[in-house]
């Protein structure tokens, strides 16, 4: 993260031979907003990989109008840039798509579903909210990002604890210890994504958050662009202020967003490195 020391890199492989990394599968830039990123993780545990969205994908790539729409394009100003989708940054990793037997999902905005298409083999996990949500034809999201039918796998029951916070487990094919932590507002089954490992949690939020600085100005002016883009805006500032104590308690916590450049670990490009 630039600015800020992360506790899982690259180069360290625990005694389980689990490796988590950060990537950043896309960005977005619409002046004068800054740009933002897709940051997204790739869990490593023997042969398998699981990945925790999916950015904008190779799909997206070739036929972005179909897919996302001129509209949404326009409105979060989305760059399609091959070289950065998850399906190529594995491939330079020599990580084949079949490898990644699980994909687990904060939401189901375009900008974090993308890369499904790329990976058909792998089971997609999700609240059951949000699952409700996407088949209920709630028009931020676009249907043709999920035609080739993803394998689906929700989770609605709240059966343990994560720091104070109620999470439900993830099954997935690896012995992983990843929960689901609901974090509703943005969309009405919006969750970050947990993750127990050498001791300590790791949580992504998700777009529980735009930009970290949320957490500490209650009147960021982002918060215009986070109240129109909410399903709930009650239950997205709930969210916010669960997040704000969250992090002021827990010392053994390594958080993060996934538009915040500034969250990014250094050495990932910045968009005018790779546009």
């Amino acid at each position: 993260m630039r600015g800020i020391k992360w506790l899982h890199n690259k180069e360290e492989v625990d005694e389980s031979m689990i490796r988590i990394e950060h990537l950043n599968f896309g960005w977005l830039h619409k002046p004068p907003l800054p740009p933002a990123s897709c940051h997204c993780l790739l869990i490593l545990s023997g042969d398998e990989a699981v990945l925790v969205d999916t950015g904008i994908g190779m799909h997206d790539v070739h036929d972005p109008q179909r897919r996302i729409g001129s509209d949404a394009i326009d409105a979060a100003g989305f760059k399609f840039l091959p070289d950065v989708t998850a399906i190529r940054q594995l491939e330079s990793r020599g990580i084949a798509a079949s490898a990644v037997t699980d994909i687990v999902l904060t939401h189901c905005d375009s900008d974090h579903v993308g890369g499904l298409a790329d990976f058909p083999a792998a089971r997609v996990h999700l609240a059951s909210e949000e699952k409700e949500n996407l088949d209920a034809g709630n028009p931020r999201y676009t249907p043709f990002q999920f035609s080739h039918g993803p394998d689906w796998e929700t989770y609605s029951e709240n059966d343990s604890d994560m720091l104070g916070l109620p999470s439900r487990r993830v099954s997935t094919s690896t012995d992983v210890d990843i929960r689901l932590v609901p974090l509703f507002g943005h969309t009405n089954g919006h969750c970050g994504v947990a993750i127990n490992h050498e001791a300590a949690w790791m949580l992504h939020v998700g777009d529980a958050y735009y930009l970290r600085d949320e957490l500490t100005n209650e009147h960021h002016p982002i918060s215009d662009l986070a109240t129109l883009r909410a399903d709930n805006n009650d239950l997205r500032m709930e969210t916010l202020d669960n997040l704000r104590h969250l992090t002021r308690q827990s010392v053994d916590l390594t958080y993060f967003g996934y538009h915040d450049i500034t969250e990014l670990p250094d050495n990932i490009p910045l968009l005018e490195d790779v546009a």
